[in-house]
């Protein structure tokens, strides 16, 4: 067995057990049989595409994240500033994850932007400013140092109050599709 079939067979057995998978469930969403999996995790089957594809959907990985020889090659990140209208943004993680985090900088603005909505769960932490949050009817102050979590089905909206603020967000790809193509929150 070579060296990136044994990196495979052990990234998919820990995603399948971090994320609290039996062999069962994984069949389940994968469309493959427990036997198989079982088998390619313990390296008495071969991987190939055909079996690779349906277990990284099953996962919520990709193909080259499962397949990649250096991980932890680079572990630093040098983020760099990326703005757009109010927002100035620097990306916390490597492109390839399925989680996203982000340091941003909000400006204050005359209209805080609309609310909508979108699947999934936002996550935001204040480490400067002040951030006026819009959650449905509710208006709530979020401080330097508090912590903000909420389902994004809620209709939602967020800006600076006062004065210019920072926040760290932490988005499922999902969410940070979302956020960053309506250009607003």
């Amino acid at each position: 067995m070579s060296e990136i079939e044994s990196v495979v067979r052990t990234r998919l057995r820990s995603l399948r057990k971090s994320q609290g998978l039996s062999l069962d469930d994984l069949a389940e969403r994968s469309h493959l049989s427990p036997s198989t999996i079982s088998r390619i995790e313990t390296g008495k089957r071969s991987i190939s595409l055909d079996v690779l594809l349906p277990l990284a959907r099953a996962l919520r990985t990709d193909v080259e994240t499962l397949l990649e020889d250096d991980v932890d090659g680079d572990v630093i990140i040098r983020p760099t500033p990326s703005q757009d209208g109010d927002r100035t943004t620097w990306m916390l993680t490597k492109a390839t994850g399925n989680i996203v985090a982000l340091k941003v900088r909000l400006e204050p603005v005359a209209v805080v932007p609309e609310q909508r909505v979108h699947p999934g769960h936002d996550w935001f932490f204040v480490l400067e400013g002040r951030v006026r949050l819009l959650l449905g009817d509710r208006q709530l102050t979020v401080e330097a140092g508090e912590a903000a979590e909420f389902a994004t089905m809620t209709p939602h909206a967020f800006a600076a109050l006062g004065g210019p603020a920072e926040v760290i967000m932490i988005f499922d790809r999902d969410g940070h599709q979302v956020h960053r193509h309506d250009g607003g929150d």
